[in-house]
């Protein structure tokens, strides 16, 4: 397994995001996360009121929703949308993290983020393991997601 400092294999965003976390403080990586959970972008208006249509990553302590769209452009392009209680700032930062550090890349992009991703941001020194099995069941989801709408793409485009 690479070391939590290997960025080299993570997409650009999310290899700076793991720069500007690893640049700081073990207690400044928390008020990062915290930056992050307040800039995690709300919900498009064809979610909002509509978790049904999301999937929920029981992998989180805290309520977590999550939706993935792949677009049918050549490089099958993510999009990534979450819903987060304010009240639970670690679970909405872990998401601000992946959604700077996915949203917009190739489908193939994003099926080549290392599983141990959420491992190279310095935060497991921070949070429980539990908290940190959350990002990993986030990160897991969204590339099922984007493995099976990439999939479905591919079976339209073959008929």
């Amino acid at each position: 397994m690479p070391a939590e400092t290997d960025r080299a294999d993570l997409p650009e965003a999310m290899a700076e995001l793991a720069e500007e976390f690893h640049a700081v403080s073990q207690s400044d990586r928390l008020q990062l996360l915290l930056e992050l959970s307040r800039e995690l972008p709300g919900l498009p208006e064809r979610y909002e009121g509509h978790l049904d249509q999301m999937e929920r990553v029981d992998e989180c302590q805290s309520p977590l929703f999550l939706a993935v769209e792949v677009g049918d452009d050549a490089d099958r392009t993510v999009r990534l949308f979450f819903d987060a209680p304010a009240e639970a700032p670690t679970t909405r930062g872990f998401a601000g993290i992946l959604h700077e550090g996915l949203d917009g890349l190739g489908a193939q992009q994003v099926l080549d983020v290392p599983d141990d991703a959420p491992y190279r941001f310095g935060l497991a020194e921070a949070v429980s393991p539990l908290r940190m099995r959350g990002m990993v069941g986030m990160l897991g989801r969204i590339k099922r997601q984007v493995r099976l709408r990439s999939d479905a793409i591919a079976a339209g485009e073959r008929a």
